[in-house]
């Protein structure tokens, strides 16, 4: 469990932040598209998801170092995994909004809680142990099923609206940049607020654009909303992976 290794994750940029956005988006209209559209149902879909993100979590643990495809594969089927989750506790178990966003709320807490007592940080730039990574995804998951939960409270519990949601929690996060950037907040803290926050941002973008129109949407549907969305993250991380083999290739000729 303390297998030491290179940093499994990508650097913290702005195509971090797109990807991750473009990964949440998908993560909604993706776990919809399969179980409404395609009438896997959620069951089905669920286990479906969880079966191929255990097979890319796998993939990821062998690795010795970050690549963008596998790390990124991770983080889509996360997302999906995560909306899933949370989509089975409300129309399946009845729990409501409020219970879930709480609860995983108090989870993601303890998780964090405890991945500091054992590893005195929680920084993103330290993935470098396997039990790190280990917490890393567990955090990860818990981020995608509260901000799922979170992002329906106010758009559909509340009746804010997607349009509103999405604004609502682009503006939160941009409170959160300035106060990193202008007044020097924790970086940790502002990195992993802004991680959670960037999944309701990205579900009520993905509804906005995948609901109809009666619904308070745009009407663009759940296949060309995620087809977009996915195009978008494929052409990034090809960018991410030409551009990390270039530096690796100029590190090599420095050495």
């Amino acid at each position: 469990m303390n297998k030491k290794m290179l940093n499994r994750v990508p650097e913290v940029t702005l195509y971090f932040w797109i990807i991750k956005i473009c990964a949440t988006t998908v993560g909604e209209t993706g776990a919809d598209f399969l179980a409404f559209t395609m009438n896997f149902g959620l069951a089905a879909t669920s286990y479906l998801m969880s079966a191929l993100l255990a097979v890319v979590l796998w993939n990821q643990f062998r690795l010795k170092q970050y690549v963008p495809v596998s790390y990124w594969a991770v983080v889509v089927l996360v997302s999906i995994v995560g909306t899933l989750i949370t989509d089975r506790l409300v129309d399946e178990m009845g729990v409501s909004l409020v219970t879930i966003t709480v609860v995983f709320t108090l989870a993601l807490l303890g998780l964090f809680a405890w991945w500091y007592v054992s590893e005195s940080t929680l920084a993103m730039h330290s993935i470098k142990t396997t039990k790190r990574e280990l917490f890393y995804w567990v955090a990860i998951l818990l981020t995608f099923a509260l901000g799922t939960a979170a992002g329906d409270l106010l758009a559909e519990g509340l009746k804010l609206g997607y349009a509103v949601s999405a604004l609502l929690f682009a503006s939160v996060i941009a409170i959160i940049a300035i106060a990193y950037y202008r007044f020097n907040i924790n970086a940790v803290l502002t990195f992993w607020l802004a991680y959670v926050l960037t999944r309701p941002l990205g579900a009520s973008i993905g509804d906005l654009l995948s609901q109809s129109v009666k619904n308070g949407g745009l009407g663009f549907g759940t296949v060309g909303t995620t087809i977009a969305f996915t195009t978008t993250i494929a052409i990034l991380i090809v960018y991410m992976s030409i551009k990390q083999k270039r530096n690796d290739g100029q590190l090599s000729k420095l050495l």
